[in-house]
């Protein structure tokens, strides 16, 4: 099992084409300029999982990428003990270590540069992941790799996402994820893996269109209760109320949401 949290990770001739952005608060993010960045999909993925479990003290990001999700759901959750990620890109893994030192972070971070495929298990309280979505074969695929691997699933789809988190998952853990609103795998995925299905939700990125995504929560046993639809953009193209009150929740800078709520 190979393991890295050094801040001087190998990103090689990367190391011209970073940007450091704001990911939330005053926490910051090394990001290829160029390359695969975070989205709203990582945002909203995390948002989920610390409604799910505000009380999570062992979090694991499966296919973590650049660190975005599983950074963003352990900086809203300053009680949570440890974040552990898994990645097989090394150059993703790269970046995220990098980050995770520059953030001081290191004490409450373990990286592994794996393939979720392989990955052993545990017992965590709280599993996140933002699976690419679309099918090796299906589409054009990027030529940049590390673009390409955060869309198709070079590496794994939702199936082994699930079959992973139900060999980390705690009697009473959580698994969180965010897929495409109409593929119809995901809850074949979660069935498959033994867990149960207790809440999905529709996001609609324009009222104007057909849900795009939706977020999944999972666990061992229990009822499921779908919550409302997320809309983030009105009919009128308006960045709703309720998602910059998520915004503003998971640490958006004050200049970002000042400017949304003089939008004409």
């Amino acid at each position: 099992m190979a393991e890295s949290t050094s801040s001087r990770a190998p990103l090689g001739a990367a190391e011209c084409h970073l940007t450091l952005d704001i990911l939330a608060g005053d926490w910051r993010i090394f990001q290829l300029r160029t390359g695969h960045r975070f989205s709203a999909d990582d945002l909203l993925t995390a948002w989920t999982a610390v409604r799910a479990n505000p009380a999570a003290r062992q979090v694991l990001d499966l296919g973590a990428g650049i660190g975005s999700v599983g950074l963003l759901a352990l900086w809203k959750l300053p009680t949570a003990r440890h974040l552990t990620m898994v990645e097989v890109q090394a150059l993703s893994h790269a970046l995220a270590c990098r980050t995770v030192a520059y953030n001081g972070l290191t004490e409450r971070v373990t990286l592994y540069h794996q393939d979720l495929r392989d990955w052993p298990g545990g017992a965590f309280d709280l599993v996140i992941g933002s699976p690419p979505y679309i099918p090796v074969g299906h589409g054009i695929q990027p030529q940049h790799p590390q673009k390409a691997a955060a869309r198709f699933e070079l590496h794994g789809d939702i199936f082994d996402y699930c079959q992973a988190a139900a060999r980390s998952l705690a009697a009473q853990g959580i698994f969180c994820f965010c897929h495409a609103a109409d593929d119809a795998r995901p809850e074949r995925a979660i069935r498959q893996a033994g867990l149960t299905l207790i809440r999905r939700q529709e996001v609609y990125f324009r009222a104007s269109l057909p849900p795009r995504m939706g977020l999944f929560t999972c666990t061992w046993e229990g009822t499921r209760m779908d919550p409302p639809a997320l809309v983030i953009r009105d009919l009128a193209g308006r960045w709703t109320a309720a998602y910059l009150a998520l915004r503003a929740e998971m640490g958006a800078p004050a200049a970002f949401l000042e400017r949304a709520r003089h939008q004409a």
